[in-house]
């Protein structure tokens, strides 16, 4: 039954794409600025970029295909599929020469798609295309953005081919682009990506003498080359000597070698130098005490994310947001659930709104220690406080009341579920119906079946 009802979902879909690709888009032609304010027309405008979408990505005879469905062009629509289609670099460029050529009465590229399709083009190593749709964007004197030579110039650098990173950087001003910090930076991750430090040292020297002011991205490229290489003594003297030149860095320079050990995978380094720090009476930046949690969590010294975190609140540091969110998720399931309260106690005090993905594993580290009352108790406040579960939440509660065998409630929280609009998945009603057949709730698993008949549509 399950798979006759997906078929058809998705028959329906493909007809509600379709209907919509020769009447809504072919009646009207929608620019970035107009698209459909109502939520109905929003989802069919963005179903059609979809079904384009896989048709340039998976259809041979893609022109044939398009030619008969009669689209009317914008340069949103054009731009939307593009970017939908950016890791098929062939299919893209068959797209937006098919495009380009369609209606050249009613649609004309703007850079916006240009600058998508060079992007495109650079990434998947098409070089050769790149140059020429470059060279039309000359003829039509359109010019590139920053973003988009940054682009260039970074996809050259991970391919190795930093001669020619270095030759778009210098015919910046054939491309009406100024060569800003961006693109400069761009430049220095290019030649870092092959290990060339002395030149990209050098390079900052260029910036400085041509009054260009380092940002963080500057330091943070260098740093994390050198770090990616095992060289903490030239990473830690580049920053001194910049100091030394009155170029400060906007974050601390230990910050800074923090998360390049970070990025190079040095995780004991980075837990030692914070050690450090926070020895010293020092505390280091929210973003990269952040960064430092996220990989310690990750390596499950959930212990050590508790008592650094702990340290470094005494000592000043106000944890933001993600920090929360970065904290309960592991702590829960790592069984501490007094410390996740407390966690999830202590952003709601500091003025944070505990949304879902904060209390949601509280709920499910309850659950997988069998205390479901107090679970079902903290699922209730939570919505008395005005903090609504969605549909998530639902799935992992009703799954986890199945697994702990508490099938009424997980017929409750199912049925409560569909009354706030959500529609559970398919998995949930097997769940719960086959365990109430087991324990002899016949009446109840019949009218689950004929909930989810009704809810399907068959």
């Amino acid at each position: 039954m399950l798979s006759r009802l997906g078929l058809r979902l998705a028959v329906k879909s493909n007809m509600q794409w379709a209907k919509f690709m020769t009447q809504g888009v072919r009646s009207k032609a929608l620019s970035p600025n107009e698209i459909p304010l109502q939520t109905t027309e929003k989802d069919d405008y963005f179903a059609a970029v979809q079904h384009v979408s896989n048709i340039v990505r998976h259809d041979f005879y893609m022109e044939r295909t398009l030619n008969k469905m009669r689209l009317s062009l914008t340069s949103d629509l054009v731009f939307r599929v593009l970017r939908a289609c950016s890791r098929c670099g062939t299919e893209s460029f068959r797209f937006f020469n098919w495009a380009r050529g369609h209606q050249p009465a009613s649609y004309t590229p703007t850079s916006v798609e240009y600058e998508e399709m060079v992007k495109i083009l650079a990434r998947s190593k098409k070089y050769e295309s790149m140059w020429k749709v470059i060279q039309e964007m000359k003829n039509q004197n359109l010019g590139l953005s920053a973003e988009a030579v940054c682009g260039i110039i970074e996809e050259f650098g991970r391919h190795g081919l930093t001669d020619q990173a270095v030759e778009v950087f210098n015919k910046c001003r054939h491309f009406d682009c100024a060569q800003t910090v961006e693109v400069y930076n761009s430049l220095l991750f290019a030649l870092c990506e092959v290990k060339m430090f002395h030149a990209a040292y050098a390079l900052i020297g260029r910036m400085i003498r041509k009054k260009v002011v380092p940002d963080k991205r500057t330091y943070s490229v260098l740093v994390n080359g050198w770090c990616s290489s095992g060289k903490m003594r030239e990473a830690q003297e580049f920053l001194e000597d910049m100091s030394r030149k009155g170029f400060n860095p906007p974050v601390r320079g230990r910050d800074l070698l923090i998360e390049g050990l970070l990025n190079a995978g040095y995780l004991e380094s980075a837990k030692e130098m914070v050690r450090k720090m926070t020895k010293e009476g020092f505390i280091p930046d929210i973003g990269t005490f952040n960064s430092l949690m996220e990989a310690v969590c990750k390596s499950g010294e959930v212990d050590f994310c508790l008592s650094l975190h702990y340290k470094v609140c005494k000592l000043g540091l106000c944890p933001d947001i993600n920090t929360y969110k970065l904290l309960i998720p592991p702590v829960s399931k790592a069984g501490l659930i007094d410390e996740a309260f407390k966690l999830l106690n202590n952003s709601i005090e500091v003025g944070h709104r505990p949304f879902p993905s904060l209390y949601a594993p509280i709920i499910k580290g309850m659950c997988r220690k069998g205390q479901f009352d107090d679970a079902f108790s903290f699922f209730s406040e939570m919505k008395t406080k005005g903090h609504p579960p969605n549909r998530p939440v639902y799935t992992m509660l009703i799954t986890m009341c199945g697994r702990g065998g508490r099938y009424i409630e997980a017929a409750n929280y199912l049925m409560e579920m569909t009354e706030f609009g959500f529609i559970p998945i398919s998995r949930c009603f097997d769940l719960v119906t086959d365990g109430l057949k087991n324990i002899g709730r016949h009446d109840l698993a019949k009218k689950l079946e004929q909930l989810e008949v009704s809810l399907r549509g068959d």
